[in-house]
């Protein structure tokens, strides 16, 4: 999302992106201090695998060649491949850049993405500039060049399709409520270049990306049958977003047949995502947004940074470990199901199944171990094969555990993330 003459600590308003992550984290450390060391008691985790919530779509993270350098031809694999030491991720974000003597610098990564089945998209931050105008607000697209506009992107779409890349979906614009430094648009504008513009480009469209998931933005597509008619995702980022405010209830309404994406975040900060154990936010951070959103995705910023899923030599670091927990196992076309959400304060669970396996993520952020005691409705006898993250451990193979009769014991070790998948 942030240019690079930017700092990347300036990433919030209304008050200012910077003084929110400090507030971020220091209201986390005080959460951390004051989390007892004693084991407390879990009420019974309740799975129902038949009561079905959203589809998931996948998992992911943002490549932008013209701001940070390229994946290399292994940190792809590490991205995109599912196997040992590898992020399993399935979504690839990338830019639509105003240059088209940009474009093929995005070329080799997104097609490596597709050809490991990972799901492209891509998001622009500005027109061509021939396309836009000066306004109090900053800098729009002109009104008499939405047409041309949308053949830009459509254009992207094709350039792309003929190299390799068929692209899932496309953005109108990046978080266009927020546009310090990149093109602004007004809802009604948004309605609009939708409504007439948008059903000539050859791809699913994208909207509206605002930068907090705030509903003014997204209600007037909701309400405008013309507008919504021509969406295919509403797209939304997640920066300082409460969570009580991640529920939607007019797309609960009026959203039936789109997709609802979160295309972009990193939490809890831009600190080291080797910090720990502040990077169980990241996995908390994904439990509510699937859970209390229900969003179908969930997109970091960029992939490779000192403080994002992969670290700049290449390798997972311990918020990327928190993502692959959930990349690697609950894979596109998995349904999230009821599960008992938080059996006891500061531990988080979602469930998740294909109709075949079952996956449960389990988060424990107290400083003390937890054993859970577990309930899968209809289930009978089995086992399941099951992974942690700790502070000395990342995506560690961990005990073999039995169910009987649809009930188990599982233990959560201090400040960890355990996935469970049936064997």
């Amino acid at each position: 999302m942030l240019l690079p003459r930017r700092t990347e600590e300036a990433r919030f308003d209304p008050v200012s992106r910077r003084a929110f992550l400090a507030l971020s984290a220091t209201a986390a450390a005080g959460t951390y201090g004051l989390m007892s060391a004693q084991p407390a008691a879990a009420a019974q985790v309740l799975v129902q695998p038949s009561i079905r919530q959203q589809t998931i779509q996948g998992f992911g993270g943002m490549n932008h060649t013209a701001w940070i350098s390229d994946l290399t031809a292994a940190q792809r694999e590490t991205a995109f491949g599912n196997g040992a030491g590898q992020l399993g991720f399935t979504i690839l974000r990338i830019p639509v850049h105003e240059d088209p003597g940009r474009w093929s610098g995005e070329v080799a990564t997104a097609r490596r993405a597709s050809e490991l089945g990972a799901k492209v998209f891509a998001s622009p931050w500005n027109p061509p500039a021939a396309m836009t105008e000066a306004f109090s607000g900053g800098k729009r697209l002109r009104y008499d060049q939405y047409g041309n506009y949308a053949r830009h992107l459509n254009d992207f779409v094709l350039y792309m399709r003929d190299r390799g890349v068929p692209l899932y979906g496309i953005s109108v614009q990046n978080e266009p409520d927020y546009a310090h430094d990149w093109t602004a648009w007004t809802p009604a504008e948004i309605v609009r270049f939708l409504r007439e513009n948008a059903g000539s480009i050859d791809t699913k469209i994208i909207a509206p990306e605002s930068f907090q998931y705030r509903k003014n933005l997204s209600d007037p597509i909701l309400n405008d049958s013309g507008a919504l008619a021509n969406v295919d995702i509403l797209g939304a980022h997640l920066y300082g977003t409460a969570t009580a405010d991640l529920d939607y209830p007019l797309f609960k309404q009026k959203g039936a047949g789109k997709e609802l994406w979160m295309t972009e975040v990193y939490h809890p900060d831009n600190q080291s995502a080797e910090a720990w154990p502040r990077a169980l936010d990241t996995g908390e951070h994904m439990h509510n947004a699937l859970l209390y959103g229900r969003f179908q995705a969930y997109v970091w910023w960029y992939i490779r940074r000192s403080y994002g899923p992969m670290r700049e030599d290449g390798q997972i670091s311990k918020r990327g470990a928190n993502m692959a927990h959930f990349s690697k196992w609950v894979r596109p076309g998995y349904w999230r199901v009821t599960a008992t959400a938080s059996p006891q304060s500061s531990v988080y669970v979602t469930a998740f199944t294909n109709g075949s396996k079952l996956v449960i993520v389990a988060i424990n952020k107290t400083a003390a171990g937890v054993y859970l005691p577990f309930s899968v409705e209809g289930a009978g006898s089995g086992a399941f094969a099951t992974w942690v993250t700790d502070a000395n451990r990342t995506l560690a193979p961990y005990n073999r555990v039995v169910m009987t009769t649809g009930s188990f014991n599982a233990e959560l070790p201090a400040y960890s993330i355990r996935t469970f998948v049936t064997e």
